[in-house]
Parts: C-alpha cells; structure tokens; sequence
C-alpha cells in the first residue's frame, strides 16, 4: 500500500527502556485502537545492535498482523537523521520495497512486520537467494528522487560527521584503554584521504543505496520466493559501489566476525552479473563485470573504515550489550590487512 507522509500520526509517547512494554501499549492505543491490551503479546527482538525492537501481536490474529516498534538507541541521533529515515521509509514503500510505517513517536516508529526470516551467514550463500538480493538492490537503485536531478554521493560528508562525533576521551576507563590498540583519529583522517584520492580515479554512479545492508536487515520469505530490505536509517545517496561492497563485507556476520566468509570472485560474478541485467536491462559484457568488480573490492576498504568508526561512536553512547570496541577493532584489522594489495590492483 503507497503511504502519503501526512497520514502517518506522530504520537507525543516516548517509550522507555525501562517500561518497553507498557509504553509501547500507549503507542497501540492510536494506531491499533481495536486491539484489547490485555491480549497482547510483546517479544523484544534481539538481531539489532543499534535500536531495540519489539514485536507485539494479540492473540488470535494473523502473524502478519504485527506490529513492530523500534525504540532508538542511545545518542543515535549523532549519527542518524531520523526525519530522513521517516522520508526514505514513505518513499521507498510506494515502490514495493520497504514495509508500511504505521506512526512516529518520540524516540522511535512503529511499522509494518515483513513476514521471513533474516538473512545468516550460511543462506546468503546459496545462488537463489543472493540472486534474489542482487535484483532488489539494483532495483533500490533505480529509485528516483523527486526533484534530484544529479545527485552526490553522501558517504563522505557522512563519515567526517562521524569522525568528528568520536569522542577525544571516552567517559570509560576499559574503553579509553582498548581504544589506545586502535588507531588515532588522526591516523583514520589520514586513511579517509587516502582512500579518496584513491576512489575517486574511477568513475561510479550515485545512486540511492540503502547504505547499511547487513544480514539482519534482509528478510527472505521462502513461501513467496522473495526478500525484502529493512531498516532505511542510513540510506541515501552513494556510490553503487560502495552499497555492493558493504553487503558483500556484511557476509563476514556481525556477533561473530569472520573474514573467511567473504564472498569469493565466482560468487562476486554471479552476483554482480545477476545485479547488472536487472540495472542496465542488458546482459553485462565480461569488461563491465570486470570493471564493477574490481572496484565494488576497493570499495571494500571504505566500508570498513566508516563501519569502524561507527563502532567507537557506539562504544562511547550505546546501552546495548554488544563489545564495539571488538567490532571497531575487527574493521580496522580488515581495512588494513587488505590495504596494500586492493590500492595496488
């Protein structure tokens, strides 16, 4: 169902973390007025590790009568223009790509369930499903902006914000210990202009990305043979491929990291190929394939860069039990492993 943005309610109710569920109640009580609360069910969900999520669903309904509120995470709005993710969300669900939103409040949104499951490392493997993702994402980026005739890329401009939002002191003496095994802020200066003189000899369209595609945020529903992409926070305008390179990176997991599991070059091609008829509407040639990947694999590097410095964002603000600092750290050790060899190429 198209959605028009002045037909979703803003409901003055802030939910707090230490009263999800009966907050979450006074959200329910305007866009789900028929529902008794005494026969709701809430389960929090736990795959996110910037927000928290609840499901809630009365007895008796249909699973796909869910309703899902995610409540932002701590200080999230250094990082996040919330208002941008409410305009992404309405716009992108006129196009059949991303769920309902059903209200706002205070400190988070409520929004329609996408029946499925998320994405793990072991699925996101098999050719039926990534080449279902390959065609939603190149669909993604063929959305048109009202009014953007040539758009730039934002990731850039983003991860300076990002820099500069990296506490110089972390308020905790574990955190300000384990930063010391990390590079300096002025180090990661230093490698962000690297990389853009680096990335900016190639010439890639800006398109509009979804910019944070991440396992959790891909549902796949087997009955229907379809997935569908999730949580708009950071999308925007951005180089394609850079879009590419942070879902391939993202075949490494989140709780449990690991680099083996990056995407091998015949799988790359098949993807990138799959992606390519559904952009162009023509069957790529083995240049274009060639070109797209090797710069989606330098591209690679950037994504772990900003991915990195979100983590010592996180480490300073979040109140979820996740180690950010592990997380940054494991970026970094990426980035600079695979430096040398992907600039050389």
């Amino acid at each position: 169902m198209e959605q028009n943005a002045s037909r979703v309610p803003h409901i003055g109710v802030t939910v707090k973390q230490t009263d999800v569920y009966s907050d979450s109640l006074k959200v329910l009580k305007v866009i789900r007025p028929q529902w008794k609360p005494e026969a709701i069910k809430f389960k929090l969900l736990t795959d996110g590790i910037t927000n928290n999520l609840v499901a809630c669903l009365p007895e008796l309904y249909e699973e796909d009568d869910t309703v899902l509120i995610r409540i932002y995470g701590n200080k999230t709005d250094l990082l996040i223009d919330r208002q941008a993710e409410n305009r992404n969300i309405l716009l992108l669900n006129k196009y059949g790509l991303a769920p309902s939103l059903y209200a706002t409040f205070v400190n988070g949104l409520a929004y329609q369930f996408v029946p499925g499951c998320t994405l793990n490392t072991e699925n996101v493997r098999r050719p039926e499903i990534y080449h279902l993702v390959a065609t939603n994402m190149a669909k993604l980026h063929k959305v048109k902006v009202d009014g953007v005739e040539h758009p730039k890329a934002n990731i850039w401009k983003k991860a300076r914000k990002f820099l500069d939002t990296v506490p110089d002191a972390f308020s905790k003496e574990e955190t300000r210990k384990r930063f010391l095994e990390l590079p300096s802020k002025s180090r990661i200066n230093q490698e962000l202009e690297l990389l853009r003189r680096e990335l900016d000899r190639f010439n890639n369209d800006v398109v509009f990305c979804h910019n944070d595609l991440l396992l959790g945020n891909i549902i796949w529903n087997e009955s229907s043979n379809h997935v569908t992409f999730i949580d708009y926070e950071y999308a925007g305008f951005n180089y394609q491929a850079f879009d590419i390179a942070n879902h391939f990176a993202e075949f490494a997991g989140v709780d449990e990291v690991d680099y083996s599991r990056y995407p091998s070059k015949t799988l790359q091609m098949d993807w990138l190929s799959t992606y390519l008829v559904e952009f162009t509407g023509n069957i790529p040639t083995k240049a274009e394939l060639d070109s797209l990947y090797v710069i989606v694999n330098k591209f690679v590097l950037l994504t772990h860069l900003f991915w990195g410095i979100w983590g010592l964002i996180q480490a300073e603000h979040s109140y979820i039990d996740f180690d950010f600092i592990k997380y940054a750290k494991t970026r970094f050790d990426e980035y600079f492993s695979r430096k040398e060899h992907l600039i050389a190429t």
